[in-house]
């Protein structure tokens, strides 16, 4: 018996010391902070939240930024919201502290957050791409870059290759293609499949549930909404008392790892956001995003940015096209976004092939004759509607 504990504790320790020598700590502790005003549940909910993550993570030395308390924590005491977010942000760029969690923080433009959440269906772990900031204000232009920040996170996280679902909104088949352009151009993403029977990318409320995707792509307002049912849907919505809150900041460029809690987040979310803050900054999350972010701009990324925001292909299909003779139409194509499916039938038009937009139980699609279904297709991957 003796033996035993002698070689668990051999073991355990060349663990120790793998780690130390691949992140360079040498059994220094990461320094995560929190500031401590501004919640709905007053200071001392944040202040529990933040002993909680202190004794569940020996790996982890938790800094409070705010006023004067009795915790046994360290803290650098501040009086206002103002202050505490100036006084952060120096700690940060000082490396008094390696990432922070925080509320009511303002992102530039072009940075958003990457939420965490357990998935209530099979209990998995799911980020979500993204919850708070603004990747861009162009609607799909932003969700590209959230598929990006979410693999980015997912990969800082240890998930060498995360699977990446697209949520069934306004513009997902729009951003479905340019992702998939981004991948076959060499920026390797590995697309989930919906557990539905018709299978795909684009993820439907099943797939939410169930977690079936590690990161799931849509618009930060739905993000934001989706965070809020995810880790209250148990309290109606006032304590947010489940998942990991809503995230680190992500942008290109952007180098700070700062985290956004809710103000109505609770005890275990506060002390889950620390423990994610903790592991985003041992998995180097700067440093995975410039390398990430470089991999995919060598891809196009920017070059298939521009494209989701060019006009042209409104204005080719503006002008007036003759409606063909009309035909049965039982057979059914899907993948096309619900802003494109006017576009989508007049593009078939002008090719001679009659054709009708519809709602099916999975959403848009064009209905044409069977018998033309193949050359259908064929035109509307020309017309870029449909990805090849």
């Amino acid at each position: 018996m003796e033996e035993k504990k002698i070689k668990q504790l051999i073991g355990k320790t060349m663990l120790e010391i793998a780690e130390a020598i691949e992140t360079g700590s040498f059994g220094q502790k990461t320094r995560v902070g929190i500031t401590i005003l501004g919640s709905e549940h007053g200071s001392k909910n944040l202040i529990d939240g933040a002993v909680l993550a202190a004794r569940n993570n020996p790996d982890m030395e938790v800094v409070l930024i705010g006023p004067k308390n009795d915790s046994g924590l360290e803290t650098v005491e501040v009086d206002s919201e103002e202050e505490m977010h100036t006084k952060m942000e120096e700690l940060l760029d000082s490396n008094h502290i390696s990432a922070c969690v925080t509320m009511h923080y303002n992102f530039p433009i072009g940075v958003s957050t990457v939420g965490k959440v357990f998935t209530p269906g099979m209990g998995k772990e799911m980020y979500l791409a993204t919850t708070t900031g603004t990747s861009s204000v162009h609607r799909s232009e932003a969700m590209v870059k959230n598929a990006l920040h979410g693999i980015i996170t997912a990969k800082s996280m240890g998930l060498e290759n995360p699977t990446v679902g697209i949520l069934n909104l306004d513009g997902a088949r729009q951003v479905e293609r340019a992702l998939k352009d981004l991948d076959s151009r060499g920026y390797a993403i590995n697309f989930a499949e919906s557990m539905r029977s018709d299978g795909g990318s684009v993820m439907r409320g099943n797939d939410l549930l169930c977690g079936t995707a590690d990161v799931m792509v849509t618009d930060t307002l739905t993000g934001n909404i989706m965070m809020k049912v995810f880790s209250s849907f148990t309290t109606g919505g006032s304590y947010e008392a489940s998942g990991f809150g809503y995230g680190p900041g992500i942008g290109e460029d952007y180098e700070r790892t700062i985290l956004i809690l809710s103000r109505a987040s609770g005890i275990p979310v506060v002390a889950n956001a620390l423990a994610y803050a903790k592991d985003l900054a041992k998995g180097r999350l700067a440093e995975k995003s410039r390398t990430e972010f470089q991999k995919a701009k060598k891809s196009g990324l920017d070059e298939i940015l521009d494209s989701l925001k060019e006009t042209k292909k409104a204005a080719e299909t503006a002008e007036e096209v003759k409606m063909p003779e009309k035909e049965t139409v039982t057979g059914q194509i899907a993948g096309i976004d619900i802003m494109d499916l006017e576009d989508a039938v007049q593009a078939l038009w002008k090719e001679g092939i009659y054709a009708e937009s519809g709602m099916g139980c999975t959403g848009p699609i064009v209905r044409v004759n069977e018998d033309k279904m193949e050359d259908a297709v064929k035109a509307l991957v020309k017309a870029e509607f449909l990805a090849g």
